[in-house]
C-alpha cells in the first residue's frame, strides 16, 4: 500500500500505531454493503433531524462513476450540509445533475494520484460519525494469481468504524490531501467541521440500527455474490470461490456483532469488561469439565455476545440493579437473553452459539426463561454461561451495591445452587475461586482467543 494513503497516514498517527479491530482486506462485495448501510442511515436520520445534516467526504476508487450510484448521491445531498466527492475527470460524475447541486463539490484528481486507488466514505454529523476507509490491493499484492478479472473478486485493505476520533483525523488528512485541487475547497470543509464538532443540543445517536443494518446488507450480498457467481463459473470453480466469499462475509458479520456487544460495555461503565471476562472464565470452567473443543469454542464466542440482547436497553439497567428497576426496564432485563437470540438469529451460521444465549436464562429448577427448561434439559454451555455471568456481574459495582469479594459473589451462587443453578457447575466454579484465592492460580480476564477478524485469512465460523 502506497504510504501516502490515508489509511496508512491514519496508521502513523493513531495511538501505538494500531487501527481498530475492523481492519482488514475485504471483497469489493462486502465495501458496497458496509458503505450502502451508512448511507441509507444518512437518509434514515437526517430526514428526522434536519439540524443534525452530516458533512460527507466521498473519494471513488479508479474514479468509477456507476449511473445508480450518481442518483443515490443526490439523495444523499438532500440530506446533507455538504458532500465532496474525490475522482478522475472522466468518472462521468461532471455531466450528471447531481454535481450542479450548491451542496455537492467534485475533486477531478490527477490519474497519478494515489487517491485513485481508494474508496472512502467519511460522515460527519453532530451526533454521530463513521466511515468506511479502502485502498485496493496493488498488483504486486494480488499475487500469485495476478488482479481479479471478475469485479466483486477485487479486494481492499479497509476498516469502518464509528469511533469519533478515528473518523475526524481521518477527515483531516483527506482533506489535506485534496487541498492541492482546491484550497478553498478545503478551507471550507474545515470550517464546516469544526461548526459540526461546536454544535451543542444534538443527542447522540444510537448506533444499533445502523449495525443492524450492516449485519443485513452482508447477508444480502453473500446471498447475491453466491448467485452471481453461479452465472459466470464452473460448478468447481463456484464451490472453491463461494466458500471464500462465505467465510469473509461471515466474517463481517460476526464483526458487527461483536461491535454491538462492545458497545454494550461501553455503555456500562461500572462493568466495562463484562463479555471479555465472562468469557474467559467460562472457557475456564469448560476446560475442567473436559468439554470438546467445538463446545468450548461455541462457549467462548457465547460469552462475548451475550450481551448483545442489551444493545437498546434503557441506561437504567447499567446503573441501577435489578430490584430497583422499574416495571418496563425490569422486563426487558428479563427478556435480554431473548433478544440476544432475536439479533443473532441474523446469521444462521452462529445457531449452536445463538441457542447458547437464549437459554443462559434457564434455571435447574425449571423457573427461568424462555422456556422453562430444568436440569439437563438445558444445554451445558448455557449453563455455564448462566452461572459464570451471574457471578461476574456480582463482582463489579451495579447501583447503590458496591462490588462483592470473589467469595462473596461465590457465596451468592451457592446459595442458588440447586435452584437457579446447576450444583456440579457451581462446585466446579468454587474449586476455580479457591485456588484462586489460594494464589494457585489467577483468574483469567479474557479468552485463550480472540476471533480472527483479520479477513485476509479464511475465517471459518465452526458451530
Amino acid at each position: 500500500m502506497d504510504s501516502k494513503a490515508t489509511l496508512n497516514q491514519l496508521k502513523t498517527i493513531s495511538p501505538e500505531g494500531k487501527l481498530p479491530s475492523s481492519y482488514g482486506v475485504y471483497f469489493k462485495n462486502t465495501l458496497v454493503a458496509l458503505c450502502h448501510a451508512l448511507e441509507d442511515h444518512i437518509l434514515q436520520v437526517s430526514s428526522q433531524h434536519p439540524d443534525a445534516q452530516p458533512l460527507v467526504l466521498v473519494t471513488f476508487q479508479q474514479g468509477k462513476w456507476y449511473l445508480q450510484e450518481a442518483d443515490r448521491y443526490q439523495e444523499l445531498a438532500e440530506c446533507s450540509r455538504h458532500v465532496m466527492i474525490a475522482a478522475v475527470p472522466d468518472s462521468g460524475l461532471s455531466k450528471h445533475p447531481t454535481s450542479k447541486l450548491d451542496n455537492v463539490s467534485l475533486v477531478n484528481l490527477d490519474i497519478n494520484d494515489s487517491l485513485v486507488n481508494e474508496w472512502n466514505l467519511i460522515i460527519l454529523a453532530p451526533s454521530y460519525q463513521a466511515m468506511v476507509l479502502c485502498h485496493e490491493l496493488s498488483e504486486d499484492e494480488y499475487l500469485p494469481h495476478g488482479k481479479p478479472t471478475v469485479d466483486i473478486e477485487r479486494k481492499f485493505y479497509g476498516l469502518w468504524t464509528f469511533d469519533e476520533t478515528l473518523v475526524a483525523k481521518a477527515a483531516e488528512i483527506l482533506v489535506e490531501r485534496c487541498r492541492p485541487y482546491n484550497r478553498v475547497l478545503a478551507d471550507t470543509i474545515q470550517k464546516q467541521h469544526q461548526e459540526i464538532v461546536t454544535t451543542e443540543g444534538i443527542p447522540a445517536t444510537d448506533m444499533t440500527d445502523v449495525v443492524s443494518r450492516i449485519v443485513s446488507y452482508l447477508q444480502t450480498s453473500q446471498q447475491q455474490m453466491i448467485a452471481m457467481n453461479k452465472q459466470t463459473r464452473e460448478l468447481w470453480e463456484l464451490e472453491g470461490q463461494a466458500l471464500r466469499v462465505s467465510r469473509n462475509l461471515n466474517a463481517n458479520k460476526l464483526q458487527a456483532f461483536l461491535r454491538m456487544a462492545q458497545k454494550v460495555d461501553e455503555r456500562d461503565q461500572t462493568n466495562s469488561i463484562a463479555s471479555l471476562q465472562v468469557s474467559a472464565l467460562s472457557e475456564t470452567l469448560g476446560q475442567m469439565l473436559d468439554l470438546p473443543t467445538l463446545q468450548l469454542r461455541r462457549l467462548r464466542l457465547a460469552g462475548l455476545l451475550f450481551r448483545v440482547g442489551l444493545t437498546s436497553a434503557p441506561q437504567e439497567i447499567f446503573t441501577h440493579t435489578p430490584d430497583e428497576l422499574d416495571d418496563a426496564t425490569w422486563n426487558f432485563w428479563q427478556e435480554r437473553s431473548v433478544f440476544g437470540g432475536q439479533l443473532l438469529a441474523a446469521m444462521p451460521e452462529l445457531a449452536s452459539v445463538t441457542k447458547i444465549i437464549t437459554h443462559h436464562l434457564e434455571y435447574w429448577d425449571g423457573s427461568g426463561k424462555p422456556n422453562g427448561l430444568r436440569e439437563k434439559e438445558i444445554p451445558i454451555e448455557s449453563r455455564i454461561l448462566g452461572l459464570v455471568s451471574y457471578f461476574q456481574e456480582l463482582t463489579q459495582p451495579r447501583g447503590k451495591r458496591a462490588a462483592l469479594s470473589l467469595g462473596e459473589a461465590l457465596e451468592k451462587c451457592s446459595d442458588r445452587s440447586g435452584s437457579y443453578f446447576d450444583p456440579t457447575l457451581v462446585e466446579t466454579l468454587s474449586n476455580v475461586i479457591r485456588l484462586t484465592e489460594m494464589g494457585l492460580m489467577q483468574l483469567p480476564q479474557r479468552p485463550t482467543q480472540l476471533p480472527n477478524v483479520w479477513l485476509e485469512e479464511a475465517v471459518t465460523i465452526k458451530t
